[in-house]
Parts: C-alpha cells; sequence; structure tokens
C-alpha cells in the first residue's frame, strides 16, 4: 500500500475543486461546472422571482397602508417614490451587481473587495440570523392560525370562552342582549334596571385580540416573567423550520422551484380579497380613508422620513439577502432591468394591498358603527386581531380565514428563504470545504433557528419578539449600507464598478453612468444618512401597548442593535493588527481597504494548485 498526494486543481474564486487539466484561460464549460459545484439558478425566472418574494413581504400588507393613511393618505406615493428612485433602487442594483460579478455571498465578497472591512459580510450574516430567528416565529403563528380556521365556528368568536377576560366585549352577544331588552356588560346580560347605574366604565376587549394574547401567546405580565414554552407553538415552529429546511435542503435548486408558487399565489389571494372587499358595506369609507391626500403634510419631515425607513427595509439592502441571491446568477444575467422590475412591483403591490386592507376595515368599521382609525392597527396586531374579527362577520368565515393566513405564511417563506440562505452561503463560501456536507449545514442551520426560536414562544414571548424586531436590524443595517456605498462608490470607484457592470449586461449610455455615479457618490449616501438620523431623532425606547419595559432590555436590545457594527469594527482592527509590515498606520489602511488580487470577475476564475489530503491507492 502506498501514500501519494492527489494533485488538484482549487478555484480561488470559489473555493471548490475543479479536477481538470491544466488550460489557458477558462471555456464556457468550465465556468459552467464552477457555478454548478457551488450552486446556481437553473431557471429563467428563478432569482426574478427569489428576489421578488425577499422584497414583496409582511411589510407590504401590515405596515405599508398604515403608513399611507398616517402620512396623509395618497400623498404619502410622492415620498415613498422619491425614496424608491434615490435610495432604495441605488442600493438594490448595487448589491445586485456586486455580488453578480463577484458570483459570492458577503462574507467571501467583502474579504477580496476590500480586507479592512471584511467585516461588513460578517456583519450581513449576522444580521439576517438574528432576524430569521423571529421571523419564523411569525410564521409558527400563521400555522397555527391557518389550522385553527378549520374549526366550526370559529375558535376566537365569542366571549364565552376559559381564556377570555371580564373586558372581553362581543358585538353579537351585545346585539342578541340589546334584542331581549338588556344591558350588556362585562360579557354578562343585565335586565335588572336599578344596576345599570352602578356600572362603571371599562376598557372593551375584542375576541380576537384576548385569543390571540391569553390563549396563543398565554401573555406574561412582563419580559421578566418568562414562563414555559407553549407546546402548540413549539410544534407549529417546527413545522416551520422543516418547512425551510425541506425547500432549501439543495439550496438555490430547490427555494428557486418553490418560489413559482410562493412568489405568485399572495397576488392571486390579494386579488381575490379586494374584489370580496369592494363588495362589502362601508369599503368605500375605508378607501377614501387610505387614498385622500393630504398634501400639507408633504410638508413634514416625518412623512420623508417615514417614507424613507419603510423603502429601506421593504428592499432590504445590507442584509445580505440581496447579495447572497445574486451570487447564485449567470454572469450575464441582466440584474439592472431585475432590480427595476422588483423595485417597481414592490411599490405597486404595497400600494394594491393598501386598498385591500383598507376596504376590509371599513366593512368592520361599518360593523362596529365606528370609525375607520379606531379597528386600524399595524404589524402583528392587524394580521392577528384585525382580520380575525373582521373575518368573523363575513359569509364562509373558516374559508376566508384559511385564505387569509395561508397568503401571509407564502409572503413569509420567500423573506425566510433568504435570510437562511444568506446565513449558508456565508458559511459555505468560508469553509468551501463542507459544501460536501451542504445537507448536514442547512439543517444545523435549522437546528440552531429552531432552538434559537423557543424563546420567542415563551409566556414572555412577545416582549422579546417586539424587543428583537426594533433593534435587530435597524442602526446597524443603516451604518453598514452607507459605508458599503461608500467603499463602491468612492473607494473602489464608481466609473470601475459600472464598467464591471457592463462587462455583465453589455454597453451603456453616458447618461447611465452620469445618473449612477450621482445617486452612488452623493445622493444614497446622504439619504441614508438623514433616515440614520430620523431614526435617532425619533427614537423611542421599545414597548409593547402600554407596557414599558426595564432597562436592562432596552440595554439588551442596543447591544443586539449594535452588534453588526461592532463586529465590523472589531474585524478591522484585528486586520491592522494582523499586518506585520513595515507600513505606517495610514499605509496600511490605504493597502487594506482596496481590493485583493483575487477580486475578479465571475467568468474569470484564477487557478493553483493544492495538495489534498493523501489518498489510499492499493
Amino acid at each position: 500500500m502506498e501514500y501519494k498526494p492527489k494533485l488538484r486543481r482549487v478555484s480561488t474564486l470559489t473555493g471548490t475543486w475543479v479536477d481538470r487539466s491544466v488550460a489557458s484561460g477558462v471555456a464556457d464549460d468550465e465556468q459552467d461546472e464552477v457555478l454548478t459545484r457551488r450552486g446556481s439558478w437553473t431557471g429563467r425566472f428563478d432569482f426574478l422571482l427569489s428576489l421578488l418574494g425577499y422584497s414583496v413581504g409582511l411589510g407590504n400588507v401590515w405596515r405599508f397602508p398604515y403608513l399611507c393613511y398616517n402620512n396623509g393618505g395618497g400623498a404619502f406615493l410622492i415620498p415613498f417614490t422619491v425614496m424608491l428612485v434615490i435610495a432604495g433602487l441605488p442600493l438594490m442594483f448595487m448589491e445586485l451587481s456586486l455580488a453578480q460579478y463577484a458570483g459570492l455571498g458577503p462574507a467571501v465578497l467583502f474579504k477580496r473587495l476590500s480586507p479592512l472591512l471584511q467585516g461588513l459580510g460578517f456583519g450581513m450574516v449576522l444580521v439576517a440570523l438574528v432576524v430569521m430567528l423571529y421571523y419564523n416565529v411569525i410564521l409558527a403563528w400563521t400555522l397555527f392560525y391557518m389550522l385553527a380556521s378549520f374549526e366550526e365556528p370559529l375558535p376566537w368568536k365569542g366571549c364565552h370562552h376559559a381564556w377570555t377576560s371580564r373586558q372581553c366585549y362581543s358585538y353579537d352577544e351585545e346585539s342578541k342582549c340589546l334584542d331581549l331588552n338588556g344591558t350588556y356588560y362585562m360579557r354578562e346580560c343585565y335586565a335588572n334596571v336599578s344596576l345599570i347605574a352602578n356600572f362603571t366604565k371599562v376598557a372593551k376587549k375584542p375576541p380576537a385580540e384576548e385569543f390571540f394574547k391569553n390563549y396563543v401567546l398565554q401573555l406574561s405580565s412582563g419580559i421578566e416573567h418568562t414562563g414555559n414554552v407553549s407546546i402548540t407553538l413549539s410544534f407549529c415552529l417546527l413545522a416551520a423550520w422543516l418547512i425551510v429546511f425541506l425547500c432549501l435542503c439543495r439550496g438555490v435548486k430547490s427555494s428557486g422551484k418553490v418560489v413559482y408558487f410562493t412568489a405568485l399565489f399572495p397576488y392571486v389571494v390579494l386579488i381575490m380579497l379586494f374584489v370580496r372587499g369592494i363588495t362589502l358595506p362601508g369599503s368605500y369609507t375605508g378607501i377614501m380613508y387610505y387614498l385622500e391626500p393630504d398634501w400639507e403634510k408633504l410638508k413634514s419631515a416625518q412623512i420623508w422620513g417615514d417614507a424613507a425607513v419603510q423603502i429601506f427595509f421593504a428592499l432590504s439592502p445590507a442584509w445580505g439577502g440581496l447579495l447572497t441571491l445574486a451570487s447564485y446568477n449567470k454572469f450575464q444575467n441582466n440584474c439592472y432591468r431585475d432590480a427595476i422590475i422588483v423595485a417597481v412591483t414592490n411599490i405597486l403591490t404595497s400600494f394594491f394591498a393598501g386598498f385591500v386592507i383598507f376596504s376590509i376595515l371599513g366593512f368592520l368599521a361599518h360593523e362596529l358603527d365606528t370609525e375607520v382609525g379606531t379597528v386600524l392597527d399595524q404589524g402583528a396586531g392587524l394580521a392577528f386581531v384585525v382580520f380575525p374579527e373582521m373575518v368573523t362577520k363575513l359569509q364562509m368565515p373558516m374559508f376566508w380565514s384559511v385564505l387569509f393566513f395561508f397568503m401571509l405564511l407564502t409572503l413569509g417563506l420567500d423573506s425566510q428563504f433568504a435570510l437562511m440562505e444568506t446565513v449558508v452561503t456565508g458559511i459555505l463560501d468560508t469553509f468551501p470545504q463542507w459544501r460536501r456536507w451542504k445537507l448536514r449545514v442547512v439543517f444545523g442551520v435549522a437546528t440552531v433557528g429552531y432552538l434559537g426560536g423557543l424563546v420567542f414562544i415563551t409566556n414572555s414571548g412577545m416582549y422579546w419578539f417586539q424587543l428583537v424586531d426594533k433593534y435587530a436590524a435597524n442602526w446597524s443595517v443603516l451604518l453598514i449600507a452607507t459605508i458599503e456605498c461608500v467603499l463602491v462608490a468612492w473607494v473602489y470607484d464608481s466609473e470601475r464598478f459600472i464598467q464591471n457592470i457592463e462587462e455583465m449586461i453589455g454597453r451603456r449610455s453616458k447618461c447611465f453612468a452620469v445618473f449612477w455615479t450621482i445617486l452612488w457618490k452623493v445622493v444614497t449616501p446622504a439619504t441614508l444618512l438623514f433616515i440614520l438620523c430620523f431614526n435617532w431623532i425619533q427614537y423611542k425606547p421599545v414597548s409593547y401597548g402600554k407596557y414599558a419595559y426595564p432597562e436592562w432590555a432596552d440595554i439588551v436590545g442596543w447591544i443586539i442593535g449594535l452588534l453588526p457594527m461592532g463586529v465590523v469594527v472589531l474585524t478591522a482592527i484585528y486586520k491592522l493588527i494582523a499586518d506585520i509590515s513595515e507600513k505606517s498606520l495610514v499605509e496600511k489602511i490605504i493597502s487594506l481597504v482596496r481590493p485583493t488580487d483575487e477580486w475578479r470577475a465571475a467568468k474569470v476564475a484564477l487557478y493553483h494548485f493544492e495538495y489534498d489530503e493523501p489518498v489510499t491507492e492499493l
């Protein structure tokens, strides 16, 4: 038996093994092999639909309509569109082009683009990791409600349940009591007139709110009272992670096919809900609440700040997702076209979702004989309180409830796919030898995600959810995006970057170069700083309803929020210390901030020879 080292060719671009004879240059079929080993989109529209699903998410349905109503109705579309053009689209186009050109995810991309700022990639992966922990909890809630929607009657209808409090108020039960000439008070119908004078005014809580907080969440009195893990929600969370794992077990090859359904199905449901909504009494009033423009609000900084924040978090640059998805593209893919299509679709979807939501809210306000503003909510309150309460008043409530929550599930899955793929790609790009065990890596990340998500389904889980949601993707993400924009536009140079883009999508006009150069160098960084300052000025400690968080919880939130940026700083310091050359500090910074020799287009792979582990030959 004799041991001989086996000579292999290694791609320094992707880290994958390429066992072929040495050749000068790289042929197209060899490039295809590199893409195949790392993974690439297999269908024509896989990337576009994945990008669309990632960008169009839950925020389009449960946050944009509220912001539009709260910031001058139809007038909000003006600052929203402006911010799309000067902040959202430039960042999206820049990240898609950058990752497609290099064929790398964020963890390795910045190592080669600017070693000093390698931490930008690590920070993005960290943001994706933290967000995916609590984002899948929303899918767990959605699965719970979707399964509960098959019960007849819907379990959150009425106040005569063990989980309701004395403040529970059912309009249906009140109507029945009035028919008996009684007075409905604290879940009871009183016929004795002499008792009515002694009644005191109490807060009214709809059954759907009581169901969500008391039955689904089993909410404790505060974040310091952890309580127990909900067994039911733990199984729902397990099911949510199992779905994500099965869809990502083969990487973009499997997720790229799933998005053909998950990215398009929500539009089918939105259209169905819109058709049903506009036929309901009160829908016109609700839509007018949504659309009626208040032009005076355009003079306020609030409306511009809200529009900037919304478009930034809608397209999710600096989270690593855009870089990850684009890194699996073919080199000649027209990422410019894709960026414009997704950006325009995002704003149109948000606007259309507002019609759907406010037509339904108008109906609910009509049924409750109140103003639309009194039933309006955002975030989880809209999805898990307002809509469940409204659906009990529709014909075929089970059908509409199942349909709505299935739509939320498909909206959330696309975003979760990109978040988890960012983490997995970051690991595999950093440790390319692990690609042979990719299934185990995906399973490991899903397991960590499930275990990390258990804290959000304890009795204090909602408090932790609100805390992490406020801080996880906030200041650090804005700072990372600003640094990334300056790095590409000023250090790497926007003209050089545009030449790289033209290598991929073909020659463009002079106006194209001038337009994007001005945006990347001046307008977009200035807008990002405006968003950052606006967030700092508008900062308020996190709260949930009337509950005020203890000081230690806010400190934990700040640590979570600034940790990704801390990784960037610490990595830069480590790189400077690790450089043992006799250069001055300034010279080291200038040297490390520039691209390395390994920074190349994905179509030009550099190869070197390495000895693999000894192999046995009999």
